[in-house]
């Protein structure tokens, strides 16, 4: 998965988890893309204490996936749903019993990610 993306997963689910300080750096720098030099001369801290930050960021908000596994889990529903919207735009072209089916299946393994 492209970084960014993963990155910005990663805090929308446990970016709560973090301090204060640490989500407005993070945010600054990650998801505003404010170089690390412009965020230390506004948080009056250095360069390289802001990469540090960030990189600790990035680890914390990973070990919490590598736990909980929530954005993994939200992947996964998110491409059986997709694929539930893409059977019921060929619900004239697939046998409907053939289709019910497959919507079970899918609905099946959403329910076990819930």
């Amino acid at each position: 998965m492209e970084q960014f993306l993963q990155q910005t997963l990663l805090y929308d689910f446990y970016g709560e988890l973090l301090t204060e300080h640490q989500r407005r750096v993070y945010e600054e720098v990650v998801l505003n893309d404010i170089s690390c030099s412009e965020a230390a001369e506004e948080f009056g801290v250095s360069r390289q204490g802001i990469h540090e930050l960030v990189k600790r960021c990035n680890k914390i908000l990973e070990e919490y996936e590598s736990k909980l596994h929530l954005v993994e889990r939200f992947l996964l529903i998110r491409e059986n749903v997709k694929q539930i919207q893409q059977l019921a735009s060929q619900v004239d072209s697939i046998d409907k019993e053939a289709l019910a089916e497959q919507v079970r299946e899918l609905s099946g393994r959403i329910l076990e990610e819930l």
